[in-house]
C-alpha cells in the first residue's frame, strides 16, 4: 500500500538534518537529528495533523550523532511508547556518548590534533546526544517490521558505518537511506564511509533494489554542486545512487598506488589526493569525512 512520507528537517552547523515521518497506522519517525532539532519535530508534526505522543516507532539507519542525537528525547516525549530500532552493530553509538569520541579518535586521531579532537567531540556530545538508551529492539539484514499493516524491511547497508541499515517500505519500494548513498558528498565536500569495498557493495545492492523513492540523510550533491532533491523517485534514485558509485570509484583510482607523505597541507599526509579530486574543503573540521574515507582505504591496503 502506498504511504504518505513527510520530510522534517533542521539545520545543525554546517548541515541539514534531515528525519521523516511514515505516516503508517502506527506513526513512525526514521532518524532524529540532534537533541536541538528533536525539540522541533512535535511542532513539526503538529502542522501535519498529527501528535508525537502517538508516534510508535523510531527507525535509526544508522548511530551517527546526527542521526541518533534526539532518539532518547523523543522517545521520552513518546511517553515512552516507542519502539527505537537500531542495528545491533551500531547500537552502542545509542548507549554511550563516548563510543561517538572513540569512533572519531580511531577513524582521523593520525590526521589531527588528537586531543583537540577528544575535546571537541566531547563537548560536542554532551551538546547533540539528549540522553544515553538501550534500543528497544535490534535489527538485521531481512528482518521485517509491522506498522500496523505496513511492512517494512530491513536491508543491510554497511560502509557508512559498521551497522547501517536501510528500511525499505514494502509495496511501493520506499527505501530510507540514511547516509548510505552519499553522492559528491554534502557541506563538507567530500563523501564519507569507514569501509569503501562495503560502501560500493551496499551501493550496488540498494540500486539492484529498484528504489520507487529514495529517502536521503542530507542534500547530498551531485558532481556540479547541485543538491539532489531529498526524496527521490525511481529515475532519481538511479542517479544518486549511481553518482555515488562513480564518486567513489574516483576516490578509489586516485588513492590506489599512493603512498601517504606528510606535508603542511591541512590534509596531509593527502595533500596529493586533495588535489586530484578537486577537494577544497577544511578537513579538519568535524565531522571530517575526507580523512574518514581516506583512512578506510589505507586500512584496505594495509590489510589486503
Amino acid at each position: 500500500m502506498a504511504v504518505d512520507v513527510h520530510p522534517i528537517a533542521a539545520p545543525w552547523g554546517r548541515f541539514a538534518l534531515l528525519s521523516f515521518l511514515i505516516d503508517a497506522p502506527e506513526l513512525a519517525l526514521v532518524d532524529t537529528g540532534v537533541a536541538a532539532s528533536a525539540a522541533a519535530v512535535p511542532a513539526e508534526l503538529e502542522k501535519l495533523g498529527r501528535r508525537i505522543e502517538d508516534v510508535r516507532w523510531i527507525l535509526l539507519t544508522h548511530g551517527h550523532i546526527d542521526h541518533v542525537g534526539g532518539a532518547h528525547a523523543l522517545w521520552e516525549a513518546t511517553g515512552r511508547q516507542a519502539k527505537v530500532v537500531i542495528s545491533q552493530t551500531d547500537a552502542h553509538f545509542l548507549s554511550s556518548r563516548r563510543a561517538h569520541v572513540e569512533e572519531a579518535l580511531a577513524l582521523r586521531g593520525d590526521y589531527m590534533d588528537a586531543t583537540a579532537l577528544e575535546a571537541e567531540k566531547s563537548a560536542e556530545v554532551l551538546e547533540a546526544i539528549s540522553g544515553e538508551m538501550t534500543p528497544s529492539l535490534t535489527v538485521a539484514d531481512g528482518d521485517v517490521l509491522d506498522l500496523g499493516g505496513v511492512s517494512v524491511r530491513i536491508v543491510a547497508v554497511p560502509g557508512h558505518t559498521p551497522g547501517a541499515v536501510a528500511y525499505v517500505i514494502e509495496g511501493p519500494n520506499d527505501v530510507f537511506i540514511g547516509d548510505a548513498a552519499q553522492g559528491y558528498g554534502a557541506a563538507s565536500g567530500f563523501p564519507g564511509f569507514e569501509d569503501p569495498a562495503a560502501y560500493r557493495a551496499s551501493l550496488q545492492k540498494v540500486l539492484a533494489l529498484e528504489p520507487g523513492r529514495l529517502f536521503l540523510g542530507h542534500p547530498y550533491r551531485r558532481a556540479d554542486g547541485s543538491p539532489f532533491p531529498v526524496v527521490l523517485d525511481a529515475a532519481g534514485a538511479r542517479e544518486a545512487l549511481e553518482a555515488s558509485l562513480a564518486r567513489e570509484a574516483e576516490i578509489r583510482a586516485a588513492i590506489t598506488g599512493f603512498q601517504p607523505v606528510e606535508t603542511d597541507s591541512r590534509c596531509s599526509p593527502f595533500e596529493q589526493i586533495a588535489t586530484e579530486l578537486g577537494y577544497g574543503g577544511d578537513p579538519t573540521l568535524e565531522p571530517s569525512p575526507f580523512f574518514t574515507s581516506l583512512h578506510g582505504y589505507r586500512m584496505l591496503k594495509e590489510h589486503s
